[in-house]
């Protein structure tokens, strides 16, 4: 289940702003599941101060790309956990700064026709096509992707959401 959250409505820095839709997105989903622990989590790409989104065409996606060429910019999840009484257990964000190389226009016209940009945060997809693109990150690749795993499982472990982690599989009879 998802949680529809309008990301411009909340001001205030990348890290913060991440952890708020993500527990907006968890408190939208818990009445629909109660009783059980929710996750939400949000993500942002951040060129200089700019909040970059999904692109929502093609032309978007090449302005996203000519802004991140040549640079550096973080990519921030913030994540939440609601406990199965629907109280917030823990909110924290990840943040991974992404070097993307100097990107030439036949470079950034011909990815945004492989039709990866959209959809993505910040126009590209580290796991896909556009990992061509990254020269170097410094922190979760796994929170580049979408989710900063190693850090969400600490979380689920040590809230009670997860008793350990590898779970272990029930023996068969």
């Amino acid at each position: 289940m998802t949680g529809h959250v309008h990301e411009d409505t909340i001001n205030g820095d990348p890290e913060s702003v991440c952890c708020l839709l993500a527990q907006h997105k968890a408190t939208r989903v818990y009445p629909r599941a109660r009783g059980s622990w929710i996750l939400g989590a949000d993500t942002l790409v951040v060129s200089d101060k700019e909040i970059l989104g999904k692109p929502e065409d093609n032309e978007q996606a090449m302005h996203m790309l000519r802004l991140l060429s040549g640079k550096a910019h973080r990519v921030v999840t913030g994540f939440c956990i609601l406990n199965p009484s629907g109280v917030l257990a823990l909110s924290e964000s990840v943040v991974t700064r992404v070097r993307v190389k100097r990107l030439s226009r036949q470079e950034i016209d011909a990815y945004v026709r492989t039709g990866e940009p959209h959809g993505k945060a910040g126009g590209y997809a580290i796991q896909g096509i556009g990992s061509f693109m990254v020269e170097g990150i410094s922190g979760s690749y796994t929170n580049v992707v979408g989710l900063p795993l190693c850090a969400l499982i600490k979380a689920l472990v040590s809230t009670g959401a997860l008793k350990s982690f590898p779970i272990q599989a029930s023996p068969n009879p």
